[in-house]
């Protein structure tokens, strides 16, 4: 579609950013999304979590509306989500509003008039909601009368099927373009490979669609992978060391394991709660409540968790299950240190997440194509925790992206040792074969270690397996040496795991090119060792230091002083209006206030995060509060 002029318009992009968010300037590609936006052109955004996303379709929302061209309607998939957004919105004194299950008859009916009238500046709606033959009667009534300003349609991977999180209800959004071909469309996502790209671009009809994709980098999050051995114990040992007394996420696969996780947890004196789709949706809501708007608490939770979650200061983001695919992790793990301080990324794996994880796939109802697709994710994702380079270098390539290592790593900080795994996976393999030969049935991989290291336990006597020509040919290998090579033959696909006949090892096609030596195996010594601890360090002068008020200049005695009243006020303004802390003010911002010690009014403007509304609405209290006590000057 052709770019409409944007000399008609009431405001500039710019002057929007400064006086409803308070911003200077905008950040990496936001300026060209948001004009190409405004100027009534279609865009495929791929931005990473915490890069601004969602200003790069309220800015054009605002200013096309202030020009007289009606409402934006956001898809959105989640409730919470649209609570926040619009709550934000609200305290930015934009006029927006949502329409779900949480709302009444009469609210509903209500707000669907002020949608009829134009009356809102950005309305947010689930896939589900837009595509129904009442919200698309309301949407033909704006678009004959030339008000349907913009569809913003986010957390676009959920359209593809090559996407971590699939929704078939967003499939439906391709009609949205074929009813309103005249309307611009924005479609949004923190996660893409080139496969999910492409079939975004299908299913929304976006061939002509400009796109924009930042760098997926995130450098303030530091990657770590360790060698499952005890994965409570460990998440225990690296919240404690590293993390005590911060907000956390950590990811489990299954709703019995979440809620072990967090009662451990809380036994452990961790403010920990669980959160998965077996529990009560209240109560999946105040655990959800809790988590935004207190601080230092740990949400234990399946997937069902996460999407749409803006909490600036989470510090760290745990699995204790291996995700299906790198874009996965990388959504995950990007909830963590969205403020821009340091955050990181922990996850401990093993071989039965491979084996889990190749079961889920190889059972799925798809068609084997989907199954091939799946399989090279999952791998990617293995090659990720197997890496004995820079993991960030390998995680960037993923996506397209060219980078050099970031010293800021596990790989990184602790460069681990590499051994030669080809002999290992050979005897392995003939150990497999040899068994199966000699007894007519496949064994489990506990088993075919024992007979390879010589270990005569009363199973293997009782198979007569220390007969087996390879019993003890590996009494060399370590036990976590074998799980590593096993992990590698399933990822490449050298051996099979059948699900069915209790988790027993089976040769593949691609066994035979091991088994020859012309497929080499290369492992790293050990990924169980910790990374150097990211206190210690800070103690010796690297790294940013942990305090909130990193994000602005150090604070003095005072300026600490004035900035813990100030997140006291903020605590007490977000609970009477029922929103996260964060959405009042982040912690960045109060730091700056903080820093500046304001006298007047003039004193708080130009301070990054305080727009007009904001001024108008907290700008007597906030001095106040710094005038409390001669906290002042």
């Amino acid at each position: 579609m052709s770019a409409q002029p944007s000399e008609t318009l009431a405001a500039t992009p710019e002057q929007i950013l400064q006086d409803v968010f308070g911003y200077a300037q905008f950040r990496g590609a936001q300026r060209d999304i948001v004009h190409h936006v405004t100027a009534g052109g279609d865009a495929l955004v791929l931005m990473p979590t915490g890069g601004g996303k969602s200003l790069c379709y309220q800015i054009p929302a605002i200013a096309r509306h202030r020009a007289g061209r009606g409402v934006t309607v956001v898809v959105s998939p989640l409730i919470a989500l649209m609570h926040d957004q619009v709550g934000a919105l609200h305290e930015a004194g934009v006029d927006a509003a949502f329409l779900n299950s949480t709302l009444d008859w009469r609210e509903t009916q209500e707000i669907e008039g002020r949608l009829a009238r134009a009356d809102i500046t950005l309305l947010y709606a689930a896939p589900e909601r837009v595509t129904t033959p009442r919200f698309l009667e309301l949407l033909d009534g704006l678009a004959a009368r030339g008000q349907l300003a913009l569809f913003a349609i986010d957390e676009a991977h959920c359209v593809s099927q090559w996407g971590h999180d699939f929704r078939p209800e967003y499939r439906q959004l391709a009609l949205l373009h074929e009813r309103y071909p005249q309307v611009p469309r924005i479609a949004l996502t923190a996660t893409a490979d080139a496969l999910t790209r492409a079939d975004i671009v299908e299913r929304l009809q976006l061939q002509e669609a400009g796109q924009f994709v930042s760098s997926f980098d995130r450098p303030n999050i530091r990657y770590g992978i360790v060698e499952k051995k005890d994965a409570t114990t460990q998440l225990l040992r690296f919240i404690e060391r590293e993390h005590a007394g911060e907000a956390g996420v950590v990811y489990c696969q299954s709703r019995k394991r979440v809620e072990e996780v967090a009662q451990a947890l809380v036994e452990a004196g961790i403010d920990a709660l669980p959160y998965h789709a077996g529990l009560d949706a209240a109560v999946r809501q105040r655990h959800q409540d809790r988590f935004l708007r207190e601080e230092a608490v740990v949400m234990v939770a399946t997937i069902a968790f996460g999407m749409g979650i803006d909490k600036p200061d989470v510090r760290f983001v745990a699995h204790l299950d291996m995700p299906k695919n790198i874009e996965g992790y990388y959504q995950e793990t990007g909830r963590a240190g969205r403020d821009g301080l340091p955050a990181e990324a922990w996850m401990a794996y093993g071989l039965q997440d491979v084996v889990n994880q190749r079961r889920m796939i190889d059972e799925s109802p798809g068609p084997e194509e989907f199954k091939q697709v799946m399989r090279g994710k999952l791998d990617a994702l293995l090659a990720l925790a197997e890496a004995t380079d820079c993991r960030r270098v390998r995680l960037l390539r993923y996506f397209g992206e060219e980078s050099q290592p970031c010293g800021n790593c596990d790989n990184c900080l602790m460069p681990p040792a590499v051994w030669d795994g080809t002999d290992a996976a050979r005897k392995l393999l003939s150990t497999v074969y040899r068994v199966q030969q000699q007894s007519g049935i496949s064994f489990g991989a506990g088993h075919i270690m024992d007979i390879l290291r010589g270990k005569a336990t009363e199973k293997v006597k009782q198979f007569g397996h220390e007969r087996v020509s390879t019993f003890g040919l590996g009494a060399e290998f370590s036990e976590p040496q074998l799980r590593g090579v096993l992990r590698q033959l399933i990822a490449i696909g050298a051996i099979a795991v059948n699900a069915e006949k209790f988790n027993t090892l089976q040769l593949t096609d691609g066994s035979r090119a091991v088994l020859k030596g012309e497929v080499p195996v290369r492992l790293r010594e050990s990924i169980s060792a910790p990374t150097p601890s990211t206190r210690s360090r800070r103690s010796r002068g690297e790294g940013k230091a942990p305090a909130v008020a990193a994000a602005a200049a150090p604070l003095d005695a005072a300026g600490q002083a004035r900035f813990a009243a100030l997140k006291t006020w903020r605590a007490e303004v977000a609970k009477a209006n029922n929103l996260p802390a964060y959405v009042i003010f982040h912690d960045a911002t109060l730091a700056a206030i903080a820093q500046r010690a304001p006298a007047s009014l003039g004193d708080l403007q130009g301070i990054s995060g305080i727009g007009a509304s904001k001024l108008e609405k907290y700008g007597a209290q906030v001095l106040e509060v710094c005038a409390q006590n001669g906290l002042n000057g």
